[in-house]
């Protein structure tokens, strides 16, 4: 009389080659490399503004210590990205400065409230803005 256990000896379960496993792992990771590519083709791009980081990045050049001085804009304009022409503009206590090439109105632009120092021991609230086209 036999036993029946419910499990098959270990000769008699089903095994899988090794090459045939290696094959069929480079087959899935083949097709989800086409398949992303493919979408990612078709997806649109939108468009970057890329007027925001660089104003933060200029406000960092133009201000020692968090404080924007209006004769260091032009060093900001070398915070702008490559390829990119870049206008900085920063006002404050009815004043205006400008650094860099007139911006067409087209140009991606972005403003930050920045501290701005008028004269010697003055500080004023301020805005930076920066106008980046190509």
């Amino acid at each position: 009389m036999s036993r029946w256990s419910g499990r098959l000896p270990l000769r008699d379960r089903a095994q899988v080659e090794p090459l045939a496993a290696l094959v069929a792992v480079f087959a899935v990771g083949v097709a989800l490399t086409t398949y992303t590519g493919v979408l990612d083709a078709t997806l649109p791009t939108p468009d970057r503004n890329l007027a925001g980081p660089t104003v933060e990045r200029a406000e960092r050049a133009v201000g020692d210590t968090g404080v924007a001085d209006p004769e260091a804009l032009p060093a900001g304009l070398h915070a702008g990205p490559d390829g990119y022409d870049l206008n900085l503009t920063l006002r404050s206590a009815g004043r205006t400065w400008h650094a860099g090439p007139t911006p067409p109105p087209s140009a991606d632009a972005a403003d930050l409230a920045v501290s701005v120092r008028v004269g010697p021991g003055r500080i004023r609230p301020g805005r930076l803005r920066a106008e980046v086209w190509s």
